[in-house]
Protein backbone atom coordinates (compact mmCIF):
# COMPACT_ATOMS: atom_id res chain seq x y z
CA UNK A 1 0.00 0.00 0.00
CA UNK A 2 1.30 3.34 -1.03
CA UNK A 3 0.25 6.65 0.58
CA UNK A 4 -3.16 5.98 2.17
CA UNK A 5 -4.13 9.42 3.39
CA UNK A 6 -6.12 9.38 0.12
CA UNK A 7 -6.78 12.53 -1.85
CA UNK A 8 -7.76 15.96 -0.63
CA UNK A 9 -11.23 17.40 -0.23
CA UNK A 10 -10.41 19.68 -3.15
CA UNK A 11 -9.85 16.65 -5.36
CA UNK A 12 -13.07 15.08 -4.07
CA UNK A 13 -14.93 18.23 -5.05
CA UNK A 14 -13.27 18.05 -8.46
CA UNK A 15 -14.59 14.51 -8.89
CA UNK A 16 -18.14 15.58 -8.15
CA UNK A 17 -17.90 18.60 -10.44
CA UNK A 18 -16.63 16.55 -13.37
CA UNK A 19 -19.18 13.73 -13.20
CA UNK A 20 -21.31 13.58 -16.36
CA UNK A 21 -24.72 15.23 -16.18
CA UNK A 22 -27.86 13.58 -17.51
CA UNK A 23 -31.26 15.21 -17.87
CA UNK A 24 -33.31 12.03 -17.55
CA UNK A 25 -34.39 10.75 -14.14
CA UNK A 26 -32.53 7.82 -12.63
CA UNK A 27 -34.14 4.36 -12.81
CA UNK A 28 -35.28 2.55 -9.67
CA UNK A 29 -33.21 -0.37 -8.45
CA UNK A 30 -35.05 -3.54 -9.42
CA UNK A 31 -36.28 -5.82 -6.61
CA UNK A 32 -34.87 -8.81 -8.45
CA UNK A 33 -31.41 -7.26 -8.28
CA UNK A 34 -31.84 -6.68 -4.55
CA UNK A 35 -32.82 -10.30 -3.97
CA UNK A 36 -29.88 -11.54 -6.05
CA UNK A 37 -27.55 -9.34 -4.01
CA UNK A 38 -28.88 -11.00 -0.85
CA UNK A 39 -28.21 -14.43 -2.34
CA UNK A 40 -24.66 -13.39 -3.24
CA UNK A 41 -24.11 -11.99 0.23
CA UNK A 42 -25.14 -15.27 1.84
CA UNK A 43 -23.12 -17.35 -0.60
CA UNK A 44 -19.96 -15.31 0.06
CA UNK A 45 -20.14 -15.99 3.78
CA UNK A 46 -19.78 -19.69 2.97
CA UNK A 47 -17.21 -19.32 0.21
CA UNK A 48 -13.51 -19.92 0.80
CA UNK A 49 -12.46 -18.71 -2.66
CA UNK A 50 -10.57 -15.63 -1.51
CA UNK A 51 -8.49 -17.54 1.02
CA UNK A 52 -7.68 -20.25 -1.52
CA UNK A 53 -6.43 -17.62 -3.97
CA UNK A 54 -4.43 -15.82 -1.30
CA UNK A 55 -2.81 -19.05 -0.12
CA UNK A 56 -1.86 -19.86 -3.69
CA UNK A 57 -0.36 -16.43 -4.42
CA UNK A 58 1.67 -16.17 -1.23
CA UNK A 59 2.85 -19.78 -1.33
CA UNK A 60 3.57 -20.25 -5.03
CA UNK A 61 4.93 -16.76 -5.74
CA UNK A 62 5.66 -15.16 -2.36
CA UNK A 63 7.04 -11.60 -2.20
CA UNK A 64 6.52 -9.60 -5.41
CA UNK A 65 8.85 -6.61 -5.45
CA UNK A 66 7.98 -4.20 -8.27
CA UNK A 67 10.05 -4.78 -11.38
CA UNK A 68 11.49 -8.06 -10.11
CA UNK A 69 11.27 -11.55 -11.52
CA UNK A 70 8.80 -12.28 -8.71
CA UNK A 71 6.42 -9.61 -9.99
CA UNK A 72 6.69 -11.21 -13.41
CA UNK A 73 5.83 -14.59 -11.88
CA UNK A 74 2.83 -12.98 -10.17
CA UNK A 75 1.60 -11.67 -13.53
CA UNK A 76 1.78 -15.19 -14.97
CA UNK A 77 0.04 -16.52 -11.85
CA UNK A 78 -2.80 -14.00 -12.19
CA UNK A 79 -3.36 -14.70 -15.89
CA UNK A 80 -3.49 -18.44 -15.21
CA UNK A 81 -5.89 -18.03 -12.26
CA UNK A 82 -8.27 -15.76 -14.17
CA UNK A 83 -8.36 -18.31 -16.97
CA UNK A 84 -8.84 -21.28 -14.66
CA UNK A 85 -11.74 -19.48 -12.97
CA UNK A 86 -13.40 -19.04 -16.34
CA UNK A 87 -13.36 -15.25 -16.68
CA UNK A 88 -14.75 -14.20 -20.07
CA UNK A 89 -11.75 -12.03 -20.96
CA UNK A 90 -8.24 -12.21 -19.57
CA UNK A 91 -5.53 -9.88 -20.81
CA UNK A 92 -2.57 -7.74 -19.79
CA UNK A 93 -1.62 -4.15 -20.50
CA UNK A 94 2.13 -3.41 -20.50
CA UNK A 95 3.59 -1.03 -17.93
CA UNK A 96 7.06 0.48 -17.71
CA UNK A 97 8.37 -0.08 -14.17
CA UNK A 98 11.58 1.05 -12.44
CA UNK A 99 13.51 -1.94 -11.08
CA UNK A 100 15.23 -1.45 -7.72
CA UNK A 101 17.03 -4.16 -5.77
CA UNK A 102 17.93 -4.44 -2.08
CA UNK A 103 21.37 -6.04 -1.65
CA UNK A 104 22.67 -5.47 1.90
CA UNK A 105 21.81 -3.41 4.97
CA UNK A 106 23.49 -2.96 8.36
CA UNK A 107 23.45 -0.34 11.08
CA UNK A 108 25.08 -0.05 14.50
CA UNK A 109 25.77 2.51 17.18
CA UNK A 110 29.50 3.18 17.49
CA UNK A 111 31.36 4.74 20.41
CA UNK A 112 29.42 4.94 23.68
CA UNK A 113 26.73 2.26 24.07
CA UNK A 114 27.85 0.46 20.91
CA UNK A 115 25.31 -2.09 19.62
CA UNK A 116 23.64 -3.31 16.43
CA UNK A 117 20.34 -1.90 15.19
CA UNK A 118 17.64 -3.51 13.04
CA UNK A 119 17.06 -1.52 9.86
CA UNK A 120 15.72 -1.90 6.34
CA UNK A 121 16.52 0.24 3.34
CA UNK A 122 13.62 2.31 2.09
CA UNK A 123 12.43 1.45 -1.38
CA UNK A 124 14.35 3.21 -4.17
CA UNK A 125 17.07 4.27 -1.72
CA UNK A 126 20.50 4.83 -3.18
CA UNK A 127 23.46 3.03 -1.64
CA UNK A 128 25.91 4.42 0.87
CA UNK A 129 29.51 4.54 -0.31
CA UNK A 130 31.06 1.08 -0.51
CA UNK A 131 31.88 -0.02 3.04
CA UNK A 132 29.28 2.26 4.60
CA UNK A 133 29.39 5.62 6.31
CA UNK A 134 29.99 6.58 9.95
CA UNK A 135 28.85 9.93 11.31
CA UNK A 136 27.34 11.65 14.32
CA UNK A 137 23.56 11.55 14.60
CA UNK A 138 21.46 14.69 14.21
CA UNK A 139 18.17 13.84 15.94
CA UNK A 140 14.82 15.46 15.11
CA UNK A 141 11.46 14.59 16.64
CA UNK A 142 9.57 15.38 13.42
CA UNK A 143 10.08 16.15 9.76
CA UNK A 144 8.95 19.70 10.48
CA UNK A 145 11.78 20.06 13.02
CA UNK A 146 14.28 18.89 10.40
CA UNK A 147 12.86 21.36 7.91
CA UNK A 148 13.24 24.21 10.38
CA UNK A 149 16.80 23.30 11.39
CA UNK A 150 19.78 25.33 10.15
CA UNK A 151 22.18 23.57 7.83
CA UNK A 152 25.11 23.58 10.26
CA UNK A 153 23.14 21.34 12.64
CA UNK A 154 22.79 18.71 9.91
CA UNK A 155 25.82 19.04 7.66
CA UNK A 156 28.09 15.99 7.65
CA UNK A 157 25.80 13.98 9.95
CA UNK A 158 23.29 11.14 9.72
CA UNK A 159 19.78 12.44 10.35
CA UNK A 160 17.44 10.47 12.62
CA UNK A 161 13.70 11.35 12.66
CA UNK A 162 11.85 9.71 15.54
CA UNK A 163 8.21 10.70 14.96
CA UNK A 164 5.64 8.06 15.94
CA UNK A 165 2.59 6.92 14.00
CA UNK A 166 -0.72 6.87 15.87
CA UNK A 167 -3.02 3.84 15.70
CA UNK A 168 -6.46 4.45 14.15
CA UNK A 169 -9.23 2.24 12.80
CA UNK A 170 -9.25 4.12 9.49
CA UNK A 171 -5.46 4.51 9.31
CA UNK A 172 -5.58 8.26 9.84
CA UNK A 173 -2.22 8.29 11.61
CA UNK A 174 -0.39 7.27 8.45
CA UNK A 175 -0.52 10.55 6.55
CA UNK A 176 1.02 12.75 9.28
CA UNK A 177 3.78 10.20 9.96
CA UNK A 178 4.72 9.07 6.46
CA UNK A 179 5.93 12.51 5.38
CA UNK A 180 9.19 11.71 7.17
CA UNK A 181 9.69 8.70 4.92
CA UNK A 182 8.69 10.39 1.71
CA UNK A 183 10.37 13.79 2.08
CA UNK A 184 12.94 13.38 4.82
CA UNK A 185 15.84 12.22 2.65
CA UNK A 186 15.79 15.15 0.25
CA UNK A 187 15.29 17.67 3.05
CA UNK A 188 18.23 16.21 4.96
CA UNK A 189 20.37 16.08 1.82
CA UNK A 190 19.70 19.74 1.02
CA UNK A 191 21.17 20.58 4.43
CA UNK A 192 24.26 18.43 3.84
CA UNK A 193 23.36 15.18 5.62
CA UNK A 194 25.26 12.04 4.64
CA UNK A 195 22.29 9.67 5.16
CA UNK A 196 18.96 9.42 6.98
CA UNK A 197 17.25 6.87 9.23
CA UNK A 198 13.66 7.19 10.40
CA UNK A 199 11.49 5.46 12.95
CA UNK A 200 9.42 2.91 11.03
CA UNK A 201 6.05 4.15 9.86
CA UNK A 202 4.07 1.55 11.78
CA UNK A 203 2.16 0.95 14.99
CA UNK A 204 3.77 -2.27 16.23
CA UNK A 205 6.47 -2.87 18.84
CA UNK A 206 8.12 -5.78 17.01
CA UNK A 207 11.79 -5.64 16.10
CA UNK A 208 10.87 -5.70 12.43
CA UNK A 209 11.47 -2.51 10.45
CA UNK A 210 8.91 -1.22 7.94
CA UNK A 211 10.09 -0.41 4.43
CA UNK A 212 8.25 1.82 1.95
CA UNK A 213 9.18 4.19 -0.80
CA UNK A 214 11.40 7.26 -0.46
CA UNK A 215 10.67 10.15 -2.82
CA UNK A 216 13.76 12.02 -3.95
CA UNK A 217 13.41 15.52 -5.36
CA UNK A 218 15.44 16.76 -8.31
CA UNK A 219 16.86 19.72 -6.39
CA UNK A 220 18.77 17.72 -3.77
CA UNK A 221 21.54 15.10 -3.73
CA UNK A 222 20.37 11.53 -3.21
CA UNK A 223 21.42 10.02 0.10
CA UNK A 224 20.84 6.56 1.55
CA UNK A 225 17.60 6.20 3.50
CA UNK A 226 16.56 3.49 5.97
CA UNK A 227 13.95 2.72 8.61
CA UNK A 228 14.68 1.49 12.13
CA UNK A 229 12.37 -0.99 13.81
CA UNK A 230 10.29 0.78 16.44
CA UNK A 231 12.08 -0.86 19.41
CA UNK A 232 15.42 0.14 17.92
CA UNK A 233 14.21 3.70 17.43
CA UNK A 234 13.20 3.72 21.09
CA UNK A 235 16.63 2.38 22.02
CA UNK A 236 18.40 5.02 19.97
CA UNK A 237 16.35 7.76 21.62
CA UNK A 238 17.30 6.45 25.07
CA UNK A 239 20.97 6.41 24.08
CA UNK A 240 20.77 9.98 22.82
CA UNK A 241 19.20 11.09 26.10
CA UNK A 242 22.43 10.09 27.88
CA UNK A 243 23.75 13.43 26.64
CA UNK A 244 26.84 12.26 24.80
CA UNK A 245 27.42 12.61 21.06
CA UNK A 246 26.32 9.39 19.37
CA UNK A 247 27.59 8.14 16.02
CA UNK A 248 25.99 5.64 13.69
CA UNK A 249 27.53 3.27 11.19
CA UNK A 250 25.24 2.69 8.21
CA UNK A 251 25.91 0.41 5.25
CA UNK A 252 23.14 0.13 2.66
CA UNK A 253 23.84 -1.44 -0.71
CA UNK A 254 21.16 -1.27 -3.40
CA UNK A 255 21.05 -1.36 -7.18
CA UNK A 256 18.99 0.56 -9.73
CA UNK A 257 18.44 -1.59 -12.82
CA UNK A 258 16.62 1.04 -14.86
CA UNK A 259 13.20 0.44 -16.39
CA UNK A 260 11.67 -2.94 -17.22
CA UNK A 261 8.32 -3.98 -18.66
CA UNK A 262 5.69 -5.46 -16.36
CA UNK A 263 1.90 -5.44 -16.78
CA UNK A 264 -1.46 -4.68 -15.26
CA UNK A 265 -3.50 -7.89 -15.33
CA UNK A 266 -7.22 -7.71 -16.13
CA UNK A 267 -10.01 -10.25 -15.91
CA UNK A 268 -13.58 -9.49 -17.00
CA UNK A 269 -17.07 -10.89 -16.57
CA UNK A 270 -18.82 -9.56 -19.67
CA UNK A 271 -22.06 -7.65 -19.17
CA UNK A 272 -25.14 -9.11 -20.84
CA UNK A 273 -26.68 -5.82 -22.06
CA UNK A 274 -24.02 -3.10 -21.79
CA UNK A 275 -20.69 -4.88 -22.13
CA UNK A 276 -18.83 -1.64 -22.89
CA UNK A 277 -19.90 -0.12 -19.57
CA UNK A 278 -17.55 -1.22 -16.80
CA UNK A 279 -17.48 -1.53 -13.01
CA UNK A 280 -13.87 -1.67 -11.82
CA UNK A 281 -12.68 -3.76 -8.87
CA UNK A 282 -9.06 -2.83 -8.16
CA UNK A 283 -6.12 -4.08 -6.11
CA UNK A 284 -2.36 -4.27 -6.65
CA UNK A 285 -0.37 -7.36 -7.50
CA UNK A 286 3.10 -6.28 -6.36
CA UNK A 287 4.30 -6.21 -2.77
CA UNK A 288 7.39 -5.32 -0.79
CA UNK A 289 10.09 -7.96 -0.50
CA UNK A 290 10.33 -8.47 3.27
CA UNK A 291 7.19 -10.58 3.82
CA UNK A 292 5.00 -12.46 1.37
CA UNK A 293 2.56 -9.63 0.69
CA UNK A 294 -0.43 -11.43 2.18
CA UNK A 295 -2.00 -8.37 3.79
CA UNK A 296 -0.62 -5.74 1.39
CA UNK A 297 -2.07 -6.44 -1.08
CA UNK A 298 -2.51 -10.16 -1.63
CA UNK A 299 -5.75 -9.98 0.33
CA UNK A 300 -7.10 -7.32 -2.04
CA UNK A 301 -6.11 -9.37 -5.08
CA UNK A 302 -7.89 -12.40 -3.65
CA UNK A 303 -11.01 -10.49 -2.57
CA UNK A 304 -11.57 -8.77 -5.92
CA UNK A 305 -10.88 -11.89 -8.00
CA UNK A 306 -13.01 -14.13 -5.80
CA UNK A 307 -15.89 -11.63 -5.72
CA UNK A 308 -16.17 -11.48 -9.50
CA UNK A 309 -15.87 -15.26 -9.67
CA UNK A 310 -18.66 -15.65 -7.08
CA UNK A 311 -20.97 -13.40 -9.11
CA UNK A 312 -20.19 -15.37 -12.26
CA UNK A 313 -20.95 -18.69 -10.52
CA UNK A 314 -23.91 -17.65 -8.37
CA UNK A 315 -25.97 -14.95 -10.08
CA UNK A 316 -28.75 -16.35 -12.32
CA UNK A 317 -27.29 -14.43 -15.28
CA UNK A 318 -24.44 -12.04 -15.93
CA UNK A 319 -25.14 -8.50 -14.72
CA UNK A 320 -26.01 -5.81 -17.25
CA UNK A 321 -22.56 -4.26 -17.20
CA UNK A 322 -19.10 -5.75 -17.34
CA UNK A 323 -17.25 -6.35 -14.09
CA UNK A 324 -13.56 -5.71 -14.63
CA UNK A 325 -10.98 -6.81 -12.06
CA UNK A 326 -7.74 -4.85 -12.47
CA UNK A 327 -4.61 -6.05 -10.68
CA UNK A 328 -2.30 -3.06 -10.88
CA UNK A 329 1.46 -3.34 -11.27
CA UNK A 330 4.12 -1.62 -9.19
CA UNK A 331 1.89 0.25 -6.74
CA UNK A 332 4.37 0.21 -3.91
CA UNK A 333 7.05 2.23 -5.67
CA UNK A 334 4.76 5.05 -6.80
CA UNK A 335 1.39 3.91 -8.21
CA UNK A 336 3.16 3.15 -11.47
CA UNK A 337 0.66 0.73 -13.01
CA UNK A 338 -2.35 2.77 -11.90
CA UNK A 339 -1.03 6.04 -13.27
CA UNK A 340 -0.29 4.46 -16.63
CA UNK A 341 -3.71 2.76 -16.63
CA UNK A 342 -5.49 6.06 -15.92
CA UNK A 343 -3.56 7.77 -18.70
CA UNK A 344 -4.37 4.97 -21.16
CA UNK A 345 -8.10 4.98 -20.32
CA UNK A 346 -8.81 8.67 -19.68
CA UNK A 347 -10.71 8.99 -22.97
CA UNK A 348 -13.07 6.15 -22.01
CA UNK A 349 -14.41 7.75 -18.84
CA UNK A 350 -18.03 7.68 -20.01
CA UNK A 351 -17.84 3.88 -19.95
CA UNK A 352 -16.10 3.64 -16.56
CA UNK A 353 -19.26 3.63 -14.48
CA UNK A 354 -17.82 3.31 -10.96
CA UNK A 355 -14.84 1.75 -9.24
CA UNK A 356 -13.51 0.70 -5.86
CA UNK A 357 -10.28 -0.74 -4.50
CA UNK A 358 -9.33 -3.32 -1.88
CA UNK A 359 -5.93 -2.28 -0.50
CA UNK A 360 -6.13 -1.91 3.25
CA UNK A 361 -5.41 -5.42 4.41
CA UNK A 362 -7.74 -8.23 5.40
CA UNK A 363 -9.74 -6.67 8.22
CA UNK A 364 -13.55 -6.64 8.10
CA UNK A 365 -15.40 -3.91 6.21
CA UNK A 366 -17.25 -1.56 8.53
CA UNK A 367 -18.41 1.37 6.36
CA UNK A 368 -19.32 2.31 2.79
CA UNK A 369 -18.43 5.74 1.38
CA UNK A 370 -19.22 7.14 -2.05
CA UNK A 371 -18.37 10.02 -4.37
CA UNK A 372 -21.16 9.87 -6.94
CA UNK A 373 -23.95 11.99 -8.43
CA UNK A 374 -26.47 13.14 -5.82
CA UNK A 375 -29.30 11.32 -7.59
CA UNK A 376 -27.35 8.03 -7.34
CA UNK A 377 -27.08 8.23 -3.56
CA UNK A 378 -30.27 6.22 -2.94
CA UNK A 379 -28.62 3.25 -4.68
CA UNK A 380 -25.50 3.67 -2.54
CA UNK A 381 -27.71 3.82 0.54
CA UNK A 382 -29.39 0.60 -0.56
CA UNK A 383 -25.98 -1.05 -0.95
CA UNK A 384 -25.11 -0.01 2.61
CA UNK A 385 -28.46 -1.33 3.84
CA UNK A 386 -27.77 -4.68 2.17
CA UNK A 387 -24.34 -4.71 3.80
CA UNK A 388 -25.87 -3.88 7.18
CA UNK A 389 -26.14 -7.52 8.36
CA UNK A 390 -22.36 -7.74 7.78
CA UNK A 391 -21.73 -4.92 10.26
CA UNK A 392 -21.36 -2.20 7.62
CA UNK A 393 -22.66 1.34 8.08
CA UNK A 394 -23.05 4.21 5.62
CA UNK A 395 -20.00 6.48 6.00
CA UNK A 396 -20.46 10.24 6.35
CA UNK A 397 -17.42 11.13 4.24
CA UNK A 398 -16.78 11.10 0.47
CA UNK A 399 -14.94 8.21 -1.15
CA UNK A 400 -11.44 8.59 -2.57
CA UNK A 401 -11.09 5.33 -4.46
CA UNK A 402 -7.89 4.07 -2.86
CA UNK A 403 -4.39 4.69 -4.19
CA UNK A 404 -4.74 2.92 -7.55
CA UNK A 405 -8.41 3.36 -8.44
CA UNK A 406 -8.02 6.86 -7.04
CA UNK A 407 -5.95 7.71 -10.11
CA UNK A 408 -9.11 7.17 -12.17
CA UNK A 409 -11.08 9.21 -9.64
CA UNK A 410 -8.70 12.09 -10.26
CA UNK A 411 -9.74 12.20 -13.91
CA UNK A 412 -13.44 11.95 -13.11
CA UNK A 413 -14.57 8.35 -12.50
CA UNK A 414 -17.13 7.90 -9.68
CA UNK A 415 -15.76 5.83 -6.81
CA UNK A 416 -16.77 4.06 -3.63
CA UNK A 417 -14.72 2.98 -0.60
CA UNK A 418 -15.48 -0.27 1.18
CA UNK A 419 -13.73 0.79 4.37
CA UNK A 420 -11.88 -1.94 6.26
CA UNK A 421 -10.95 -2.01 9.95
CA UNK A 422 -7.27 -1.10 9.86
CA UNK A 423 -6.65 -1.02 13.62
CA UNK A 424 -3.78 -3.49 13.36
CA UNK A 425 -2.96 -3.04 9.66
CA UNK A 426 0.09 -0.88 10.32
CA UNK A 427 1.49 -3.48 12.71
CA UNK A 428 2.20 -5.59 9.62
CA UNK A 429 2.43 -3.06 6.79
CA UNK A 430 5.67 -3.29 4.75
CA UNK A 431 7.33 -5.70 7.22
CA UNK A 432 8.57 -9.28 7.25
CA UNK A 433 5.46 -10.03 9.34
CA UNK A 434 3.14 -9.55 6.34
CA UNK A 435 2.44 -13.26 5.94
CA UNK A 436 -0.57 -15.52 5.42
CA UNK A 437 -0.94 -16.56 9.07
CA UNK A 438 -2.03 -13.00 9.93
CA UNK A 439 -5.15 -13.30 7.74
CA UNK A 440 -8.49 -14.39 9.23
CA UNK A 441 -10.37 -16.46 6.60
CA UNK A 442 -13.73 -15.37 8.03
CA UNK A 443 -12.80 -11.73 7.50
CA UNK A 444 -12.08 -12.49 3.85
CA UNK A 445 -15.55 -14.01 3.52
CA UNK A 446 -17.12 -10.90 5.08
CA UNK A 447 -15.17 -8.74 2.63
CA UNK A 448 -16.37 -10.86 -0.28
CA UNK A 449 -19.96 -10.54 0.89
CA UNK A 450 -19.79 -6.74 0.99
CA UNK A 451 -17.91 -6.55 -2.31
CA UNK A 452 -20.43 -8.85 -3.97
CA UNK A 453 -23.25 -6.48 -2.99
CA UNK A 454 -21.36 -3.47 -4.33
CA UNK A 455 -20.15 -5.08 -7.56
CA UNK A 456 -23.41 -6.76 -8.50
CA UNK A 457 -25.69 -3.80 -7.75
CA UNK A 458 -23.32 -1.38 -9.52
CA UNK A 459 -23.18 -3.62 -12.57
CA UNK A 460 -26.89 -4.52 -12.62
CA UNK A 461 -28.50 -1.13 -11.89
CA UNK A 462 -28.99 0.65 -15.27
CA UNK A 463 -28.53 4.16 -13.86
CA UNK A 464 -25.43 6.33 -13.75
CA UNK A 465 -23.25 7.04 -10.76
Amino acid sequence: MHFKAAISAVTAAFIVSTLPSFAQSQPVLDETAIETAKVLRAAALNDNGAYVLLESLTTEVGPRLAGSEKERQAIDWAVAKFKSLGFDKVYTEPVKVPKWERLYEEARVVGPYAQPLHITALGKSVATPEGGVTAEIAHFATYEDLKAAPGDVVRGKIVFISNRMERHKAGLGYGPAVIARGRGASEAAQKGALAIVIRSIGTDSHRLPHTGGVNYTDDAPRIAAAALSNPDADQLERILKRGQPVSLYLDIQTKDHGTVEMANVIGEITGREKPDEVVILGSHLDSWDLGTGAVDDGAGVAITMATADLIKRTAPMAPRRTIRVVLFAAEEIGLVGARQYAEAHKDDLSNLIVGAESDFGAGPIWALAATVRPDALPVVDKMAQLMGPLGVIRADRPAFGGPDVGQLARVGMPVMDLMQDGTDYFDLHHTADDTLDKVNPDHLKQNMAAWAVFAYIAAEWPGRF
